[in-house]
């Protein structure tokens, strides 16, 4: 297993090298730069490019960008905030956005794992239909719709949430937007809770189970829904990141200052910098949850832990 553990972490070293290597190249080769302000001269523009050291060829661009991110260093920003750290630009946006999304992440596994259960537990009866009900709605209708209406009812007519962020209520300003974002996570969870425990429940250690004495919860929880984990694992892992990162939609909605609204403006910008930065931080997220998620892999089925440790 630490033979496994190790080779993964090299791995995923090298991927998100390859990563920023290609993202250095793509932003680039992209029309347009950060400097496209008309009033500036073609000598002034060379000063500035030489400034910030953009008229190296490429190469030696990204060996000092490279050693500097090692050091924790993501250069200046060029536009956005105009020689402004970019660990700064990130360090108040990030927390807030991971924050939003540990709230959705966790309020949506643990509501959709319930509504998987009971639907399977309960199959083809009104609890069933009731659960399959919501979570169609969860997947179908978009985490903006759901943000509205939460602002229009619990802030504006209830008056029960903040319906703009602020930072002095951060928990209270946190409900609503993590609410709307967690309704996707709910209902994935839920659905694929309930395929996989129905084919658990249909099998044949399941039955042999049965024919052995054990029934009930200890029969549910420790054999059934341990087997079922691994697949609903797989599909929670991307969304983890994909909540922790920000949502831009939901974000302008509730004026949360994260990193969502950050990343387009860069982009729009050509605020190179920003843009390597914020997708490393969101390469670096994903990686490590992919890596926790192959562990708990290890964790829930002893026969895929025995077979790593014989890689």
């Amino acid at each position: 297993m630490k033979k496994y553990v190790l080779k993964r972490v090299l791995t995923s070293i090298g991927t998100l090298l390859a990563i920023v290597l290609v993202l250095f190249i793509l932003m680039h080769l992209m029309p347009g730069s950060p400097f496209n302000d008309e009033k500036l001269t073609d000598v002034q523009r060379e000063v500035i490019y030489a400034k910030y050291g953009l008229d190296d060829p490429i190469v030696v661009q990204f060996g000092r960008y490279v050693v500097n991110m090692c050091k924790g260093d993501f250069g200046v920003s060029y536009k956005i905030s105009k020689n402004t750290p970019i660990s700064q630009l990130i360090e108040t946006r990030l927390p807030i956005s991971i924050g939003i999304g540990f709230y959705a992440v966790a309020r949506g596994a643990v509501i959709g794992l319930i509504l998987g259960l009971l639907a399977a537990l309960k199959r083809d009866t009104i609890i069933d239909t009731v659960c399959t009900i919501v979570s169609v709605i969860g997947v179908s209708v978009p985490s903006y719709v759901f943000a509205l209406g939460l602002s229009y009812t619990l802030g504006f007519k209830w008056k029960i949430f903040p319906m703009l962020y602020d930072s002095a209520d951060a928990l209270g300003s946190s409900v609503m937007p993590s609410i709307a974002l967690s309704m996707f996570t709910m209902a994935s969870i839920a659905r694929f809770t309930r395929t996989e425990m129905i084919e658990v429940l249909g099998s044949e250690y399941m039955l042999l189970a049965e024919s052995k004495g054990l029934s009930g919860t200890k029969l549910i929880f420790t054999h059934a829904l341990r087997n079922a984990l691994i697949p609903i694992i797989t599909v929670l892992a991307p969304l983890v990141v994909d909540l922790m990162t920000g949502s831009l939609v939901v974000e302008k909605i509730f004026a949360i200052p994260g990193v969502g609204s950050l990343l387009v403006n860069a982009i729009q910008s050509n605020d190179y910098n920003v843009v390597i930065a914020l997708s490393f931080i969101y390469s670096a997220m994903y990686i490590v949850i992919m890596l926790v998620v192959d562990i708990l892999y290890g964790i829930i089925d002893p026969r895929i832990r025995l077979g790593k440790e014989g890689d």
